[in-house]
């Protein structure tokens, strides 16, 4: 299981990482740097650190990351470890590359298919949140809302929106929204568009710490590190809302 120093270093990494991407985009557009460059150039920073810094405090574990090579991702080294991280070095880089403050930074240790230590961070706000510390949520607001994407927003979303009597709030990046949750800005996050395995393992770890449910859309659970790193489908919310949440969906 997850030691001390996994839940710390966690945080500090994503933390740091997320400070130094803070600071490079305001150098990239000082510099007259379109948004396409920003977020490349932004997406290979942060995935170097991340890397270099893991690999320097955890010799003998597996890296999983969005930014790494087909072979890399796919490596036997990775599916037979006890423990592997699975990073996002950005997620939501066109909101990175667009100047906003719905991205993130993941990192999340997982073991046995669990995220068992993990960190968000939200450098755009100057917030981290994670394992070591798990955040105290707020109840439910009495009107239910529903972070949904900004970018690509699945009609399926808006429907299940008007049957729970949600209000719906357009959001970029998965650990944005999650953490929205978390942080008692929104209620509910329901993502049927497909994602993979890094979009999604930090900021359930984050998610569950603060007793959250989370899930797949079918209620089934969530497993990480598998051979195949799509993951489709995901639900989080309050635990007392999942069973009508469900319901719904299905």
């Amino acid at each position: 299981m997850a030691t001390d120093e996994d839940h710390l270093v966690a945080s500090e990494i994503a933390q740091s990482v997320g400070h130094t991407l803070a600071i490079a985009r305001v150098n990239m557009i000082s510099k007259g740097y379109g948004a396409l460059q920003i977020m490349n150039t932004g997406d290979r920073l942060a995935h170097h650190e991340l890397v270099e810094e893991l690999e320097r405090r955890f010799p003998g574990d597996a890296i999983l990351s969005e930014e790494a090579s087909a072979a890399e991702r796919s490596s036997s080294n990775r599916l037979t470890a006890p423990r592997v991280w699975i990073i996002d070095p950005i997620d939501g880089t066109r909101e990175f590359g667009e100047g906003r403050t719905d991205w993130a930074v993941h990192v999340a240790l997982v073991e046995n298919g669990q995220p068992t230590a993990a960190a968000v961070a939200l450098p755009g706000m100057d917030l981290v949140f994670g394992t070591a510390e798990p955040p105290q949520i707020s109840p439910p607001a009495e009107v239910r809302r529903m972070v949904v994407s900004r970018t690509r927003p699945a009609p399926e979303a808006y429907m299940l929106a008007e049957s729970l009597g949600a209000v719906a709030i357009p959001m970029g990046s998965a650990g944005a929204k999650t953490m929205a949750v978390v942080r008692g800005e929104a209620d509910i996050y329901v993502h049927s568009g497909g994602q993979f395995e890094w979009d999604s393992a930090a900021p359930v770890g984050v998610a569950r710490a603060a007793g959250l449910w989370c899930s797949r859309t079918d209620g089934s659970e969530l497993t990480y590190n598998r051979v195949d790193t799509y993951l489709p489908d995901l639900l989080i919310c309050h635990k007392e809302d999942a069973e009508r949440i469900l319901e719904v969906i299905n």
